[in-house]
């Protein structure tokens, strides 16, 4: 039997291992995909740890993964062998409970998760189920378009439905994995983008990403700020501080919206009579199915938008892990695999 490289962990809080396993068959409904990259996203602590309820193991983590396919189980007919595709974080649905019923796949209570529930794309050859694949458009390179699949698609899919129109103020508050990406979509849906970090030296690179006004929080209250442009209409906080996000969500204006899809380990402290009195809101969104990722993919190579990347080999996952954790990439990590 043919063989792959894998980097497993095998069991709740060990260490990466680079084994060699059978390369696996598609069953019933399911597809077989020759990863060619994988970003390294820090929810992969969830299975790197321990922390997600069930887990098996050995596990091999991953989910933003691009490649095309290699094999297709019995009963698929949507794919074929060859096309160039990519897995995000939601992993599959049952298409039966309540949520399903309703289309809401990404509610499915019996969801599964890429590299959690399956294993995922740190590895040579993964098996997937057909309806968690996304087709990927020419015109971006299988490493740029590995991130897109969940840090991408958390900010594109959350904005692009949150109720801001062409030339409304949206701020993004932090520059990192997913604010990098954030100010890019904003700038290119047509928002009048501010952009809100920490140190007047990022100031260069917000305005190239594209953003209008740059806010430095060491210097100045972002929250006053925002108030003297007319307050935001929409507040993605991208950055995991409980603190920050609680002090800039007075910035949004009358009917504003507070969306979070950075997840700090604190509660919030929101004032709830300016919720109340201004009609404002506070959203969470968790990433989409795969069709909001071919979406978010096409979005992508039409407006230029792309990730800045730090790419490692397979065999160096556990470093391209660790300089994820550290918070040192600039931005996201990418495994790349011999094609």
């Amino acid at each position: 039997m043919a063989r792959m490289k894998v980097a497993q962990v095998a069991k709740a809080g060990g260490p990466f291992e680079i084994v060699e396993r059978e390369i696996p068959q598609p069953g019933p409904g399911q597809v077989r995909i020759k990863v060619h990259a994988c970003g390294v996203c820090h929810s992969d602590v969830l299975t790197k740890e321990g922390l997600f309820p069930g887990l098996q193991y050995p596990r091999v983590p991953g989910h933003e993964i691009s490649g095309h396919i290699d094999a297709v189980g019995a009963g698929v007919t949507q794919w074929k062998a060859g096309q160039r595709v990519g897995v995000g974080w939601h992993g599959g649905h049952c298409f039966v409970c309540e949520p399903c019923r309703r289309g809401d796949f990404i509610l499915c209570v019996n969801g599964k998760v890429t590299g959690i529930h399956f294993d995922g794309g740190y590895a040579e050859y993964t098996i997937v189920p057909a309806e968690a694949v996304a087709s990927m458009p020419e015109g971006i390179s299988d490493e740029e378009a590995a991130p897109l699949l969940c840090a991408g698609i958390t900010v594109f899919n959350s904005m692009r439905n949150a109720g801001a129109r062409g030339g409304d103020l949206v701020a993004v508050h932090g520059l990192g994995g997913l604010g990098h990406l954030a100010v890019q979509y904003a700038r290119q849906m047509g928002f009048r983008t501010v952009a809100i970090g920490r140190g007047a030296d990022k100031e260069s690179l917000a305005r190239k990403l594209g953003a209008h006004v740059y806010v430095d929080s060491a210097a100045a209250d972002p929250a006053q700020e925002l108030q003297k442009l007319g307050g935001a209409r929409l507040i993605v906080a991208t950055a995991p501080d409980a603190d920050a996000i609680s002090a800039v969500s007075a910035g949004l204006t009358g009917n504003g919206e507070l969306l979070v899809v950075g997840v700090p380990q604190k509660p919030l402290s929101i004032n709830v009579v300016q919720i109340v009195l201004a009609k404002q809101r506070i959203q969470g969104w968790s990433s989409g199915t795969a069709l909001d990722s071919e979406e978010t993919l096409k979005f992508s190579v039409l407006t230029g938008v792309r990730p800045m990347i730090e790419k490692y080999p397979l065999e160096k996952a556990a470093d391209g892990y660790a300089q994820m954790m550290s918070g040192k990439a600039r931005f996201r990590v990418v495994l790349t695999m011999n094609k």
